[in-house]
């Protein structure tokens, strides 16, 4: 069971935001887990590498954040 954190997204907002994702590439770890690891440095103000051992790998979550930001985040 993986550990719960404040920046976790209810399933409501994973319906909206996973509509704005582009699905180019098939990942191993889930969507919903990557951005949740993106919420959860940006809240946090954690360098990437510092991300809870429960998320998926910190270069997976660093490609994804660099690929998505212009479209997603910002």
């Amino acid at each position: 069971m993986q550990k719960q954190y404040s920046s976790d997204l209810t399933d409501s907002q994973w319906e909206v935001i996973s509509k704005y994702i582009q699905y180019q590439r098939k990942s191993k770890h889930a969507y919903g887990r990557i951005v949740e690891a993106i919420s959860y440095s940006c809240k946090n103000g954690c360098v990437w590498r510092d991300l809870p051992i429960d998320f998926p790998p910190w270069q997976t979550v660093y490609y994804y954040f660099d690929k998505w930001d212009t479209f997603v985040f910002f």
